[in-house]
């Protein structure tokens, strides 16, 4: 997985977020496939989501003409993804992270790019609601979508 870097600037922070979403949609791969159909439903969903913010991203650092960082072939998932346990636990970390690089854009961003950012946090800290829901973790909740505890 993708740690998160401290971006000095808009540019560098929706790079990072980009990585942290290709990051994101590598993990719904073994996710997926320890889930129960309901649940494997909800990670196709996810996916998806995360598929349609990443190549919007593209475009949108594209069309600037930022540079695009490629994909990587694989990603370290911080912990086997054996069960349906250790991949509920490990979709509740994915949106948290990225949630976190797309906290990190909201300071240095403006304008679309600020309200890319803070949408694309809040659906984050939603489907992490959603993940801790359907793994019985509680609080469901946490204060600050985004913020490292």
């Amino acid at each position: 997985m993708i740690r998160q870097p401290a971006p000095a600037a808009s540019g560098d922070a929706l790079v990072a977020a980009l990585t942290a979403e290709y990051a994101a949609v590598y993990a719904y791969g073994p996710i997926g496939v320890r889930l129960p159909e309901a649940a494997r439903r909800a990670a196709r969903n996810a996916e998806a989501a995360h598929r349609a913010r990443r190549d919007a991203l593209v475009m949108r650092l594209s069309s600037a003409g930022g540079s695009i960082p490629a994909d990587q072939a694989g990603y370290a998932l911080p912990f086997p993804v054996t069960d349906a346990g250790s991949a509920l636990r490990l979709a509740i970390e994915v949106e948290e992270r990225t949630g976190a690089f797309w906290r990190a854009a909201l300071p240095v961003t403006t304008g679309d790019d600020r309200a890319t950012a803070l949408t694309a946090l809040t659906d984050c800290a939603l489907r992490a609601t959603r993940w801790r829901r359907t793994a019985g973790v509680t609080p469901l909740t946490v204060p600050f979508p985004g913020r490292p505890t």
